[in-house]
């Protein structure tokens, strides 16, 4: 492999020091192939991908992929926990208020963290975690 290839799942599974399963690369690819998806939605589409996995199994998966780095869990007010497979790069969300779609926005200005506190309180700020709300376009035409 050249080192312009991309790296297989297996591989960045590898690399974070998780052992390569057929659920967790299911697992990851369904995360990166949905847009914000919750548990079940995750669950729905490891099933459809390799069969029977528990609940409690997808949990513990999506533990270790988002504590390695591999995931990312957003939690909107009034919101299941959504999961997605951009990480690493500080963005934001705008959520609809009327159907809970959610979206990504990029820094609102410069490199992370793009937001700066108005006082710190003493810690070393690396990530800022923004939520704006509205309605999608879908929604606002609706109205």
């Amino acid at each position: 492999m050249t080192a312009s290839q991309p790296l297989t799942t297996a591989e960045e599974l590898r690399g974070v020091g998780l052992r390569v399963t057929a659920a967790r690369v299911a697992l990851l690819e369904t995360v990166r192939d949905g847009d914000h998806l919750d548990v079940e939605a995750i669950a729905s589409g490891v099933r459809a991908r390799v069969g029977h996995i528990s609940l409690q199994a997808v949990y513990e998966a999506l533990h270790a992929l988002t504590a390695a780095g591999l995931t990312r869990r957003i939690e909107p007010p009034g919101s299941p926990a959504l999961y997605e497979g951009r990480v690493g790069d500080n963005h934001h969300h705008i959520v609809c208020r009327s159907c809970g779609v959610v979206a990504d926005v990029d820094c609102a200005v410069g490199e992370a963290p793009c937001l700066t506190a108005s006082d710190d309180h003493g810690f070393s700020i690396v990530e800022a975690e923004v939520i704006y709300w509205g309605e999608c376009p879908a929604c606002s035409t609706a109205s």
